[in-house]
């Protein structure tokens, strides 16, 4: 029997709605000579990110500390490169645009690991808070993707069954993990001109006429 068609999308917000600029933090180690990927493990891959994310921790620290660990890897003082990635970063239009035209038809939830300023951020930067049925984000819950715990939330504060969900994320561990979790997951990659659109509706979502 083909599976009924999903009743919610639940969407990350850095890299779906969210442009993260991958080519700038490119662009910005180059002309600084630092090792690809380093802007963004400084600032993404330590313990003290892992703390930020599940609400324990100073966000301005996090972003201190993070400075220093990129001048320590580069045994030089350097410009503030992450606070330059970051203010290259914006709204993606038009996944923007396709929350608007899904409100009508679906559930809409948000699943992400963020730190506190994650509704503020949805409110003042996109304007688009209230077409969200939930919002789940990682500070305020204690759980950060991929654990399987969030997805089960995510969902339950939906009051649907994972698998009357869709999932849409831009790292592969969090749509891998949100299958096996039982959604019904899109992996969504803005800086290789993946369609969000064309996507969902391979799944079964399509915004009303």
């Amino acid at each position: 029997m083909t599976p009924a068609a999903p009743a919610a999308v639940i969407l990350d917000f850095g890299g779906v709605l969210w442009n993260m600029r991958w080519d700038v933090c490119g662009e910005l180690e180059a002309a600084h000579g630092l090792e690809r990927g380093l802007v963004f493990s400084t600032l993404y891959r330590s313990e003290t990110w892992q703390a930020i994310e599940r609400g324990h921790g100073d966000p301005e620290a996090w972003r201190a500390e993070a400075h220093w660990a990129l001048e320590a890897r580069a045994g030089r003082r350097l410009p503030r490169l992450h606070d330059a990635w970051r203010a290259a970063q914006g709204p993606i239009p038009e996944n923007v645009e396709l929350v608007r035209a899904l409100r009508s038809g679906y559930r809409l939830g948000i699943l992400s690991n963020a730190d506190r300023t994650l509704r503020a951020r949805l409110r003042r930067g996109l304007a688009i808070h209230h077409l969200f049925d939930d919002i789940v984000c990682s500070a305020e819950v204690g759980m950060a993707k991929p654990e399987p715990g969030i997805y089960a939330l995510a969902c339950e504060r939906l009051g649907l069954p994972p698998g009357a969900c869709a999932f849409v994320d831009d790292h592969e561990p969090n749509v891998a993990a949100a299958r096996a979790a039982g959604l019904r997951a899109v992996l969504h990659r803005v800086d290789r001109g993946d369609d969000l659109r064309r996507q969902l509706a391979a799944v079964g979502v399509t915004p009303s006429a």
